[in-house]
């Protein structure tokens, strides 16, 4: 079946690879310029195809996607994704303070343009919306409230947000919000954490916030490959199957250093590794294929079932002359899809199909 990628920014194609901040400082050094640009519906569109090939490219089928505070960023990635038919949730940011001016925008606009944006394409083929705080610290308690009554009002939405990436994050969610028991309950008393909530990264999380997720039915799209670049930390798979949260795996580019799921998958297994665990290859799959759609409330992509929707991709064994070589040793599928996953990335991949239609073939 195709990837989904179930977390990614389509606004940091171009920072990308930028050298030595972590995670607040990335965010004013690279992030921010980055995303003031797209105020120009002309550099969103470019970018919008350019992501969308990206992710076509590398077996990406679905995806679950920030935009900029910008209302246009969010049509632009919407139209181009149409074009291909992808099955693809995006929404534009909420946030109205701790960044430029630029990008801010209060509660009632950023009220107003989500709305017209949930019209306009929630449910328009194979799109959904998404309400899309960046992150806590920097919406204001009126702006994530503003957040709980538009779920509330379009109950079939998603959230998507972040949460416990990076320690100086944590303290100055704490700082910010002094009255909540900790970072998730800043989300839980707004009506934003539940079943069609994602969650990026939560590496830094506690026994209880974990018992809260998983009685939530919200996800946590883990996000190896930014994690290991930005410096945030190792998520704890253990412990998120001991508590049984939903979890599945994410890009999120521009932290994150690569489209490909097989490269996350790597990095994944490393992070795993690193704690004494080994993620087996069937695991790792899941969670970029079925384990995803399951993690984004979706149950008619992520296998190949009769009646669900045919996007897949197609990989070549002897995409590289390395990997055709370790193919000739392989004695089990696990051994195989393993080699994949270390070795892997967009040169495998040979096709991908959007319902049943190519869309990618590589060159």
């Amino acid at each position: 079946p195709g990837f989904i990628d179930t977390h990614v920014h389509y606004p940091q194609i171009d920072v990308i690879a930028s050298y030595g901040a972590q995670l607040m400082d990335w965010l004013s050094d690279y992030t921010f310029p980055a995303e003031l640009s797209f105020a120009d519906p002309k550099i969103c569109a470019n970018a919008a195809k350019f992501f969308i090939n990206q992710l076509l490219a590398n077996g990406t089928t679905s995806a679950l996607v920030f935009g900029t505070v910008h209302e246009n960023s969010a049509d632009a990635l919407f139209e181009q994704a149409r074009k291909k038919r992808m099955r693809l949730i995006a929404g534009k940011v909420l946030m109205d303070r701790g960044a430029p001016k630029g990008l801010l925008d209060g509660r009632d606009l950023g009220r107003a343009a989500s709305e017209r944006l949930i019209k306009k394409w929630h449910g328009e083929d194979r799109l959904g919306y998404a309400i899309t705080p960046r992150f806590a610290p920097t919406s204001t308690d009126a702006q994530l409230a503003m957040a709980g009554q538009l779920k509330e009002k379009y109950p079939d939405v998603h959230v998507h947000t972040h949460m416990s990436e990076n320690k100086d994050e944590i303290k100055a969610v704490a700082e910010l919000f002094p009255h909540a028991r900790d970072y998730l309950d800043v989300y839980e008393r707004h009506g934003l954490v539940g079943q069609k909530t994602v969650l990026a990264h939560g590496i830094h999380m506690n026994t209880d916030m974990c018992k809260r997720l998983s009685q939530s039915g919200a996800a946590i799209a883990l996000c190896p490959t930014s994690n290991l670049f930005i410096g945030s930390g190792l998520f704890n798979l253990a412990r998120l199957r001991k508590y049984k949260v939903s979890h599945a795996l994410g890009t999120d580019i521009g932290g994150g250093t690569s489209f490909s799921q097989l490269a996350t998958m790597k990095a994944a297994y490393e992070v795993c590794q690193l704690q004494g665990l080994s993620l087996s290859a069937f695991e790792a799959f899941y969670m970029a294929t079925l384990g995803a759609a399951r993690a984004i409330g979706f149950d008619h992509i992520g296998n190949f079932n009769i009646t669900n929707e045919a996007d897949f991709t197609l990989l070549d064994l002897a995409a590289t002359p390395l990997v055709a070589r370790r193919m000739r040793s392989v004695k089990s599928l696990h051994e195989m899809l393993f080699v994949l996953m270390i070795l892997g990335d967009d040169r495998l991949v040979h096709e991908t199909y959007v319902l049943g239609r190519s869309v990618y073939k590589r060159p």
